[in-house]
């Protein structure tokens, strides 16, 4: 059950509904969000949709279900399963859809009012939220099902969504003392309101830490389409005859590894490495600290050492010492490989005839250097065979037609909120609709950085409705006339998130709640990263990865050195994994009686003792702009990349052992994960798959660490 709530006010009421004074005159104009939508899946009518109907459609529907939770908890009857979890589940509807519609907006198409909207209304959704969970009177009816539920013989399923629901009031504060309670309240209202702040400076601190170049000269190392883009970028905010390069959400930047001027690439990195930390309007350090504190101290309420014992109760590892003994076993070999590989750039770069010593802005640089010589491969090489569109049809969704059955058509006639955003209805193996897939893949300065899934509508038998679900990603939009090209990477990121959209389409259940990717964070990435081995499987790449200029397919002797380079370097890229994954336990393994952090002394700290501080080695995110933890939901959750990697390794290797990409073996995956949801125990559905426990094996494997 998705509920975010706020106190609506009779003002923002009366406006939706005010009538017009003047004889004659036309009736008021109906709040497209507040009616039920005609489009094909109940997609949002984007082209009605105004930025000035998202408040009161928020305010209005939080409104209405206060009056729906009011006559559950007040019904005087006996609690039945259909009379309070049934109801509970059917209450909020009409604000899941709104806000679905309003927060992918704001994350991916932002402006100045959608800011605003976004502040006032995200403390008003945390204390409705709070104002259910807590709602006494709800819970003893929850409770007393829960009691009694294996006297109820509800259906699996059933029986499934009133132990989450159960859990989930305990979890959010129903079994707390009122004093608790009220604590509690504050405590969610303010990380509502700094969550938003969080994100609106990063976002501007982003923004604003593009490197402006006025010396063409200092690109030395970019591609000419590189450089087009750059002046195409610096035009575009006003610095004709200029170069400006924007951040990517990543502490390392792509034009790292290019450019040979190593003024620039300092300045580039230091542009990143301080992005939020400039001491201005967008710093971000006191935000983040007292988020951490905040968070420590709502676990207390709890009983809870620290947050993250708290954050993993419901999630597949359960605590932080099984997050740990997992991280603990990946530690050493990173760290070792990253030795290894730092005195071979040092190596390198004496031998290009530096004197100076490795840092971190000289890294991938030298690491691309390397890569040449040892396997004569660079990103002019393979990007040409990687031309976005057929990447995306000929690659992404054929993968999913020859893995599932299923197949594509792109729609035009259905509205989008920004013009580059594509539409493609789905059909599933037997051409029944199966769901409606938007792809969102360009950068905009408005746009959050980073690349992520989310539905508009979910899966549910109970409302009868099938996944309208997107993609966001963050590629470099070319110049006009110019080809999209990506790297082998952004090729892996669009089959990540598709593997999310793919566990929202095979959704079968009646509750919308356990349907598709409503699972933990450490099982959600399980799907999503599964996906990207088909990426560059063989039958897959002959599909798709033709010379855009020459049509002519990708030579098996690149394909050799792609996945010979797969390998190199994983010191460094999976070491600054393992730093953030560490980075976040660290900030959410704090005591409420911690005092609040120094930002960046923490880090160092924390890094330190975890042995990840590798030298030269910075993490993905730093504190202060990873975006992750503090405002997209992976507080003490961030580990859950590399647990689902584990998943991911065993699961692939349980396909090549059993005759690699057929349709079997995607049936037999679609049934047993995919279609799951959350209806059953995460380890007892990847056992049923599998056949034992995850293995850490598959994983140091793939990375060629074992």
């Amino acid at each position: 059950m998705t509920v975010r709530f706020a106190q609506a006010t009779s003002a923002l009421l009366a406006a939706l509904f005010i009538s017009a004074t003047c004889t004659g005159a036309a009736p008021a104009r109906e709040n497209p969000l507040l009616v039920p939508s005609t489009l094909p899946f109940g997609a949002p009518p984007f082209n009605q949709i105004r930025d000035s109907d998202y408040q009161p459609a928020i305010d209005a529907a939080m409104a209405r279900e206060r009056t729906q939770i009011a006559a559950i908890a007040n019904d005087a009857s006996a609690p039945t399963f259909d009379n309070t979890i049934v109801a509970l589940e059917k209450a909020g509807r009409q604000l899941n859809y709104v806000t679905a519609t309003f927060f992918n907006v704001a994350q991916a198409n932002t402006n100045d009012t959608l800011d605003k909207v976004e502040a006032v209304e995200a403390p008003r959704l945390a204390a409705f939220s709070d104002s259910i969970y807590l709602n006494a009177k709800l819970f003893k009816r929850v409770e007393a099902l829960y009691r009694k539920r294996d006297a109820l013989k509800l259906d699996p399923e059933s029986k499934q969504l009133l132990r989450v629901d159960y859990e989930t009031f305990v979890h959010d504060g129903a079994n707390l003392a009122p004093a608790a309670q009220t604590k509690l309240r504050a405590i969610n209202q303010q990380l509502a309101s700094l969550t938003t702040t969080f994100q609106q400076k990063l976002l501007k601190g982003t923004a604003a830490g593009a490197l402006l170049v006025t010396d063409k000269a200092k690109l030395a190392g970019l591609s000419e389409t590189a450089i087009a883009n750059a002046a195409n970028e610096a035009a575009k905010h006003g610095h004709p005859g200029a170069w400006m390069i924007p951040l990517q959400n990543t502490t390392q930047q792509p034009s790292l590894s290019s450019l040979s001027n190593r003024a620039t690439r300092e300045a580039l990195f230091e542009h990143s490495w301080m992005r939020t930390e400039r001491g201005d309007a967008n710093d971000t350090r006191v935000t983040i600290a007292t988020m951490a504190k905040l968070r420590a101290e709502k676990a207390h309420l709890f009983g809870y050492s620290s947050y993250a014992a708290y954050a993993l109760t419901d999630q597949m590892a359960k605590t932080p010492a099984t997050v740990q003994h997992f991280l603990a076993q990946l530690i050493p070999p990173t760290a070792a490989a990253a030795k290894r590989e730092a005195a071979e750039l040092q190596a390198t770069i004496a031998k290009d005839g530096g004197s100076f010593k490795l840092q971190p802005y000289d890294w991938n640089y030298y690491a691309e250097q390397l890569r040449k010589a040892k396997y004569a491969l660079d990103d002019s090489q393979v990007k040409p065979y990687f031309e976005l569109n057929t990447v995306l049809t000929k690659g992404l969704l054929y993968a999913a037609t020859q893995l599932y059955g299923i197949s594509f058509k792109e729609r035009h006639d259905i509205p989008v909120y920004q013009k580059d955003v594509r539409v493609f209805e789905v059909y599933d193996k037997d051409g029944s609709p199966l769901a409606l897939m938007y792809f969102d893949l360009f950068k905009r300065d408005n746009k959050e950085g980073g690349a992520w899934m989310n539905t508009f509508v979910d899966e549910s038998k109970l409302f009868g409705t099938k996944p309208v679900v997107y993609n966001v990603e963050n590629i470099p939009k070319p110049a006009p006339g110019q080809p999209a090209l990506l790297s082998a990477g952004e090729v892996s990121g669009m089959f990540h998130e598709f593997g999310h959209a793919l566990n929202a389409f095979f959704a079968t259940q009646k509750y919308a709640s356990l349907a598709g990717t409503n699972t933990a964070r450490d099982f959600v990435e399980y799907p999503s990263q599964f996906n990207e081995h088909w990426a560059f499987y063989p039958s897959v790449l002959r599909h798709y990865a033709f010379n855009y200029k020459t049509g002519a397919p990708i030579p098996q002797s690149l394909v050799n050195k792609i996945d010979a380079a797969s390998k190199f370097n994983v010191g460094y890229s999976f070491g600054e994994l393992l730093a953030a994954d560490e980075l976040d336990m660290a900030w959410h393994g704090l005591s409420a009686s911690a005092p609040m952090q120094n930002v960046d002394a923490f880090e160092t700290r924390a890094l330190a003792q975890a042995g990840v501080n590798f030298p030269s080695v910075p993490p993905r995110y730093r504190s202060s702009y990873f975006e992750h933890i503090w405002s997209n939901g992976y507080a003490a959750g961030y580990y859950a990349y590399t647990w689902t990697a584990m998943l991911d390794d065993d699961t692939y290797q349980w396909f090549l052992a059993h005759g690699g990409l057929t349709r079997a073996n995607g049936q037999r995956f679609r049934d047993m994960i995919l279609a799951k949801g959350h209806s059953e125990d995460y380890a007892t559905m990847f056992r049923a798959f599998y056949g034992s426990d995850p293995k850490v094996g598959p994983l140091l494997e793939d990375l060629g660490l074992k």
